[in-house]
């Protein structure tokens, strides 16, 4: 996967904990390169990739032996920091996106705001306490610190459902979907009133 240009970086993350290697095109073809022990994540992240129409690669490994945590958070904080690398000053960019996505009889809606201001909300519970081998407290811990690193305001809410597979998929679609029209060109202008977004 190319390295450099505008829309696109790298990241990498070395702790005691993990060791992540995380490259991200925004404007991409849907491509995902990911290779790390967690299947469930692996599955979300090849969903986000495809309906954002992004190109991700993650390399990445941790200390599972104890749990998913540390190893979940790092790739979401390395995505967060990867996204708000490869935006650089925002310039043209909407700015703004929302989706409304269904799965099955599961209807999950993400709202993300590019302002250089970090913020999260999630709405809803999953009701299994694991999906597979997959803590689901772990969904919160990746958005949370993906909103933080990438630096927006993520907004996501279950608003029904019965499903938690469905549930949390159609989270991560949302999201993806609606990070894909908030990057997407319209001008050459910052996006906001003051110049800046940072």
């Amino acid at each position: 996967m190319a390295e450099g240009g505008r829309f696109q970086a790298a990241v990498e993350r070395i702790t005691g904990e993990t060791q992540v290697r995380l490259q991200l095109h925004v404007h991409g073809s849907g491509r995902a390169e990911l290779d790390f022990p967690v299947p469930f994540l692996r599955h979300m992240l090849h969903l986000f990739a495809v309906h954002g129409r992004f190109d991700l690669s993650v390399q990445a490994a941790g200390d599972i032996d104890v749990d998913d945590h540390h190893l979940v958070e790092d790739i979401g904080l390395c995505l967060g920091k990867a996204l708000h690398q490869a935006l650089g000053d925002k310039r043209g960019i909407r700015r703004y996106g929302e989706r409304h996505t269904p799965m099955d009889e599961t209807l999950a809606r993400a709202v993300v705001d590019l302002s250089g201001r970090p913020a999260f909300v999630l709405q809803g519970e999953v009701p299994a306490q694991r999906i597979g081998t997959f803590p689901t407290e772990l969904v919160r811990e990746f958005f949370k610190s993906f909103a933080n690193e990438g630096r927006l305001a993520l907004h996501l809410a279950i608003l029904y459902g019965d499903n938690s597979h469905h549930m949390v998929e159609a989270l991560f679609k949302a999201t993806a979907a609606a990070l894909r029209e908030a990057v997407q060109l319209d001008g050459e202008a910052v996006p906001s009133s003051k110049g800046v977004l940072e």
